[in-house]
């Protein structure tokens, strides 16, 4: 559950849409000071959500950045070799189902 960072962009695999766009969640800590005192301290996490098939046609058409999302999907590590050959990886979420949230 998060709220949306930036517009999905789209793109075609195989004659299959697929939307990509960034999802932040964020955690509510209480965290006790070096006097003693207790303060609430949020912590925010980004995460890469991928849609596929008529989800991303969905997500291209209503998902914009803020939207409030509720998403169930699969937690995905893919790596590669950059033009320099240097190996990068990145994390996504490959949505299985999702709803909207009220603000």
């Amino acid at each position: 559950m998060g709220n949306v960072g930036r517009d999905p962009k789209m793109r075609m695999a195989d004659g299959t849409p697929i939307a990509e766009f960034s999802l932040a969640t964020n955690e509510r800590r209480r965290s006790r000071g070096a006097d003693g005192t207790e303060t609430e301290v949020e912590l925010t996490e980004w995460h890469n959500i991928v849609m596929w098939g008529r989800a991303a046609e969905y997500a291209e058409k209503y998902i914009r950045k803020g939207s409030r999302l509720l998403l169930e999907g699969k937690i995905r590590t893919r790596t590669w070799e950059d033009h320099n050959a240097i190996k990068r990886s990145i994390t996504e979420i490959y949505v299985d189902s999702f709803e909207f949230l009220p603000r």
